[in-house]
């Protein structure tokens, strides 16, 4: 390519100027210092050869030197000429353009416009120093607004360069700009300047405002900050090393660690690994296993132990690998020392192994010390170890906090200590233990009395019955007349043990098992001082009394738990009480003002039973008469939902006693007082009562006064019984009437508002296909209506239906439709 020279000599005048550019130097020779005529000037030789182009630039710049416009003009071409060339064969060509650039920023140093374009122009060439310089030159004339746009450039320059250039340019860029501290991270990273990337995520960390503009927390660049150090910990060493007297800068990895460890808890077991991994890493075997060792023993939770002791194996069966290979290469040569170290290891990585339960129990009981549970387990880790055995279970009571131990589980550990030593056959030392436990202040008064009852299953188990009653009748021991009250949390279990039911229902079953039936009673009765009787304990004692003959005694039992309790409790003592009574067979008039102290405020829910076991006692022992009074009254003493059985009942036993007849006042009366539901049922049993007592008239009025309960559509049994009565009973006229009364009471549950409710249930109920008969009355009970009140073609059927007559009190019925 032709050289192009800078200069603009006298010589070349002549040769570069042509007759068409008189005019234009005649122009600028008037006004050389006039930006127009140069730009005109310029315009006009946009097609002429390069040379003739730059001496006109050249000669402008010279004139116009502080031209901004001018000079970018010329640069452009310059470079532009250049843009193909490679600038180390013509390097020459290049240090001119760059001459021009220095020209110009001598005279236009705050452009950052010609920097820029100087500073990609020489980027392209291989001088990185007089690059780096430039870049410097720079930054220095531009003030530090407009630095933005060079610094970008010079990254690029620096990570191109890469070395310790780049790392001294991205130290000065975090001047300008410290948040960008993690690019100069990636870019040690990937120089591999590992020491000088941990400083710099240190530095990060150090910066409590610092922002990841990546979204990074401040956990995550913690984290790659210790997997940094452990796993370039040999480099990281070594380079500090090579810095010798810098020991202030190195890093502490184990302290970092540590640290780490305090603050992320969820992390633990990471952490310990990678302290562990660093130990390794720099060689010291030794702190790697005292960094495992405190790690699966501080650590709370089971996924960190898993992690730290799946390392801390790997680890140990790493370095037996190794020794194994060494011994094995050594081809028969006895190496004591080598081989020593090898069954050292082995061994201790089998006392490792063994340990790991009891280490993952130290980690749940680390959790939670009063872990009654995990405390168990760890006593049958000992197995048949009686010595480690006594240690853990006085570790246990002396760890265990009472009031914090669940419910129910700490007195079975005092049990369970006690136990070890009766199988043990030293009963001294087992009671010493329970005499321990007693005084234990637990979270429940009922664990308390499992202990006492523990402790007296002790000695009847090694036949110490005098013993095991001591020991009850010590625990039961309270004042004469006691006003605490067994649910009050502020007393302690040992001043409400006495009104433990619990304790006192064992002390009556140990007496009446050794003891005699005085004692046994004696504790009976106690029990009622205290107010503290169930039940059960009145069934029991009243049976215990029973079973030896006295029942006047047992009599009394009850009637001091029907005093003592309200219902529902009273009822089933009153049955029982009844029961036995009756049994009993004691006066007649006696047993009356028994069940008239019964029924006698009784819930009507509980009524029933017992005004049929009254009636019962009347109906045998009794007057038929009272016995009827009896239901009589229990008709209006029960609750709605009994009552309509409660009348049919009575009705059964009215017709049985008197017969049918004496019936009708309590149907009649049944039907003021009874629900419509219970009216319709009632109401055909009423009726056919008075057809088999001949009764047609009443029995008609019965089933004309029932149907306003019985729907047609949703009821249609009652309507088809009725049919059937007039069937064999009625007359034409009468069964016309029975037709009316169908359509008035279909047309009145039609216009109901909850006739649409009712018809839906029943229709999801699956009913029987209703015989021909019901057939008829389906259609005769259709649901559309005309204003005249009757359903289309009622008449016509009607006639259909009576077309055969009525004779001899039958209907002939054509049920061809």
């Amino acid at each position: 390519m032709p050289s192009i020279d800078n200069s603009s000599s006298k010589k070349l005048d002549l040769y570069l100027i042509s007759e068409a550019d008189i005019p234009y130097e005649q122009d600028v020779l008037r006004h050389p210092y006039m930006l127009a005529p140069w730009i005109r000037y310029i315009e006009h030789k946009l097609e002429s050869p390069i040379h003739e182009r730059v001496f006109v630039f050249e000669r402008a710049c010279r004139d116009l030197g502080r031209s901004y416009k001018v000079w970018k003009m010329y640069l452009d071409l310059r470079v532009k000429y250049l843009d193909e060339i490679n600038p180390a064969k013509f390097e020459d060509e290049f240090v001119k353009v760059n001459e021009c650039f220095e020209r110009a920023l001598m005279m236009l140093s705050k452009m950052p416009r010609l920097w820029i374009d100087y500073l990609q122009f020489v980027m392209k060439q291989c001088r990185v120093t007089e690059t780096r310089r430039a870049f410097d030159r720079a930054l220095r004339a531009l003030p530090i607004t407009q630095h933005d746009r060079i610094w970008p450039l010079y990254l690029d320059f620096a990570k191109s360069v890469k070395g310790r250039t780049a790392v001294c340019v991205y130290k000065r860029y975090l001047q300008y700009k410290p948040q960008d501290r993690e690019d100069y991270v990636d870019l040690l990273m990937k120089l591999d300047y590992h020491a000088e990337a941990a400083q710099q995520y240190i530095a990060i960390l150090n910066t409590a405002k610092f922002i990841s503009k990546n979204g990074k927390s401040q956990f995550q660049i913690w984290t790659e900050l210790t997997d940094l150090l452990v796993h370039y910990a040999r480099d990281i060493r070594d380079h500090f090393k090579r810095q010798g007297g810098a020991a202030r800068n190195r890093i502490d990895t184990e302290k970092i660690i540590r640290s780490g460890i305090d603050k992320f808890s969820d992390q633990r077991g990471k952490l310990w690994v990678n302290l562990a991994m660093y130990k390794i890493a720099i060689g010291d075997f030794e702190g790697a296993r005292d960094a495992f060792e405190e790690g699966v023993t501080t650590v709370m939770t089971v996924r960190d132990f898993t992690l730290i002791f799946d390392s801390y194996a790997e680890f140990e069966e790493s370095v037996i690998s190794s020794l194994m290979e060494a011994t094995a290469q050594r081809e028969g040569q006895i190496d004591d020392e080598k081989d020593a170290e090898l069954d050292i290891r082995m061994m201790k990585f089998e006392q490792l192994m063994d340990r790991r339960p009891f280490l993952v129990n130290d980690v749940l009981l680390r959790q939670n010390p009063n872990n009654v549970v995990e405390w168990e387990k760890r006593i049958g880790l000992w197995g048949s170890n009686a010595e480690q055995v006594v240690k853990t279970y006085t570790d246990a009571i002396a760890t265990i906090k009472p009031k914090k131990a669940p419910v129910g589980q700490l007195y079975k550990l005092w049990t369970n200590f006690a136990k070890f030593y009766e199988h043990a056959e030293d009963l001294r030392q087992a009671r010493i233990i329970f005499e321990r436990g007693v005084k234990v202040p637990f979270k429940s008064a009922n664990e308390l009395a499992d202990l006492y009852i523990e402790w007296a299953d002790m000695e009847l188990r090694n036949e110490n019955f005098d013993r095991a009653v001591d020991i009850i009748a010590k625990a039961t021991s309270g004042p004469q007349r006691s006003n605490i009250d067994f649910f009050d949390e502020n007393l302690t279990p040992q001043q409400r043990l006495h009104k433990s039911m619990k304790l006192w229902s064992f002390y009556v079953d140990l007496v009446e098992s050794v003891g005699t039936l005085d004692e046994t009673r004696k504790i009976y009765d106690r029990i009622f001082e205290l107010k503290i009787a169930t039940p059960l304990t009145i069934v029991n004692y009243a049976n215990l009394l029973e079973e030896n003959k006295y029942f006047e005694e047992s009599f009394k039992v009850y009637e001091r738990g029907v005093e003592h309790f309200s219902y529902p409790v009273a009822f089933e003592l009153w049955n029982l009480y009844l029961t036995k009574a009756m049994e009993r067979k004691l006066n007649l008039e006696r047993l009356r003002d028994l069940f008239e102290q019964a029924v006698d405020k009784c819930p009507p829910e509980f009524a029933k039973p017992l005004y049929l076991l009254y009636g019962e006692l009347e109906e045998t022992r009794g007057l038929a008469r009272n016995a009827m009074q009896v239901y009589d009254r229990a008709t209006k003493a029960v609750s709605d939902k009994d009552r309509a059985e409660m009348y049919r009942f009575f009705i059964k036993k009215t017709a049985a006693t008197y017969g049918l007849p004496a019936t009708r006042t309590i149907y009649e009366r049944a039907l003021e007082l009874l629900p419509d539901r219970d009216c319709r049922e009632l109401s055909i049993d009423f009726a056919e009562m008075e057809e088999k007592l001949g009764e047609i008239d009443r029995a008609r009025a019965v089933w004309v006064h029932g149907s306003q309960f019985a729907d047609p559509r949703i009821h249609p049994r009652y309507w088809e019984k009725w049919h059937e009565f007039e069937v064999l009973n009625g007359s034409e006229e009468t069964f016309k009437e029975m037709l009316r009364i169908k359509r008035s009471v279909q047309a009145q549950y039609n216009t109901d508002v909850n006739f649409i409710a009712a018809q839906t249930v029943a229709k999801s109920k699956p009913q029987e296909t209703p015989p021909k008969s019901a057939a008829v009355l389906e259609k005769l009970a259709a649901p559309s209506f005309e204003s005249s009140g009757m359903i289309p073609g009622t008449e016509n059927e009607e006639n259909d239906i009576l077309a055969g007559g009525f004779g001899d009190g039958e209907i002939e019925l054509d049920m061809d439709y």
